[in-house]
């Protein structure tokens, strides 16, 4: 069978979630002895550079010149339908949600939909953001629909009218990241117990409800610091509201990096902090679990479902429960005990090997029925 992926993540994002995912079914698919083709004439995503060359049609640069991101879609799509329709696959994953597609006619399509948060919180993105309306597009011309939870399926079919038949529930996989045991990557001088947070902060993220539930502690406050791995510099309203509580500015880091500093920081945290009012799936749990890490997290949308019984649950509108179930697992050896030995367990069921192998058999399905 022929599997080609089209261009959008790639041209997209140079890291992120949703390429990490394509590039691992794409490798694990081609190593099952299938063809496999990711096209994406002028790409900008690291990841393809990990993949063997004969899978990737297309060259890799760096980066765009500023400000072109959004411009160079017009010209990888059209370089890219053109190469798809001549490579003639049996079936086209499109990667995200544009206007147009790259499927070729008569050829099978399957599109991944990993969240409906600009559907469940319109008010919280820009008003330019056309996310929520070419997501629909996308969704109805697809021939088959993954979730990647299943209350991700239940909001979308909740909020479109689509064949239930049509929609399955494949959960993603997640990999250990490198580092390096003991090394530490904090300087001496900050190397203070600490509360780790992933991620971008912004809007459902709800980083500040975070902040305020750790500022509202009097115990957490005097005993802990925290540290906020990625989603950019604070901002002047983050600093003027760690102000506001009365938070000591050194004591509040935020810290960049690649994937080994990453899983250090999982490593050295007292635990792991996720406080979002809606996930589509949520890695950065399993990513904490892989890394002897426990987890304390919201108990909306799919992180019930994807954590299971391996993390310590809170409202996340409520920064009274939220206190209160940090504390719960900081200050209690044996819940930790307990939370890092479910938490390893749980991780162990989600594979990349097996969310290929899902994946794969969508695309047979598919196929089959057009014969």
């Amino acid at each position: 069978m022929r599997v080609a992926y089209d261009h959008q993540i790639f041209c997209a994002q140079s890291y992120g979630g949703i390429s990490r995912y394509f590039a691992n079914i794409a490798t694990r698919i081609a190593s099952m002895g299938e063809e496999v083709g990711v096209f994406a004439p002028l790409h900008r995503n690291q990841y393809l550079e990990s993949l063997p060359s004969s899978l990737v049609h297309g060259w890799g640069v760096r980066r765009y010149i500023p400000k072109t991101g959004q411009l160079m879609l017009l010209p990888n799509r059209f370089v890219a339908k053109q190469l798809i329709k001549k490579w003639a696959p049996d079936v086209v994953h499109e990667t995200y949600y544009s206007q147009r597609s790259s499927v070729p006619s008569n050829t099978r399509s399957v599109l991944t939909v990993y969240d409906m948060i600009h559907e469940r919180y319109p008010k919280l993105g820009s008003r330019w953001d056309q996310s929520a309306s070419l997501k629909r597009l996308a969704v109805y011309r697809a021939d088959h629909i993954i979730c990647i939870s299943c209350s991700t399926r239940n909001d979308l079919l909740e909020m479109y009218d689509l064949d239930p038949n049509k929609v399955s529930v494949i959960h993603l996989g997640v990999e250990n990241l490198t580092f390096g045991m003991g090394k530490g990557v904090l300087s001496s001088e900050k190397r203070r117990p600490y509360l780790l947070y992933v991620g971008a902060r912004s809007g459902h993220k709800n980083f500040m409800g975070f902040i305020q539930a750790f500022a509202s502690s009097a115990r957490l406050r005097g005993d802990f610091d925290i540290v906020s791995f990625g989603g950019g510099s604070f901002t002047r309203a983050e600093l003027q509201e760690f102000e506001r509580l009365k938070l000591d500015p050194n004591r509040l880091f935020q810290m960049s990096g690649n994937d080994e500093i990453l899983g250090q920081l999982y490593f050295d945290a007292t635990a792991f902090v996720y406080p979002s009012l809606y996930e589509g799936f949520g890695l950065p749990p399993l990513e904490a679990m892989g890394h002897n890490c426990p987890v304390i997290c919201s108990n909306t949308s799919s992180m019930p479902e994807v954590i299971g019984d391996a993390g310590e649950y809170f409202d996340p509108k409520s920064r009274e429960e939220m206190a209160e179930a940090i504390e719960c697992v900081v200050y209690s050896p044996s819940r930790t005990k307990e939370l890092l030995r479910k938490g390893l367990k749980r991780r162990e069921a989600f594979t990349w090997e097996r969310c290929a192998s899902q994946t794969f058999n969508i695309y047979q399905q598919l196929v089959m029925s057009n014969e």
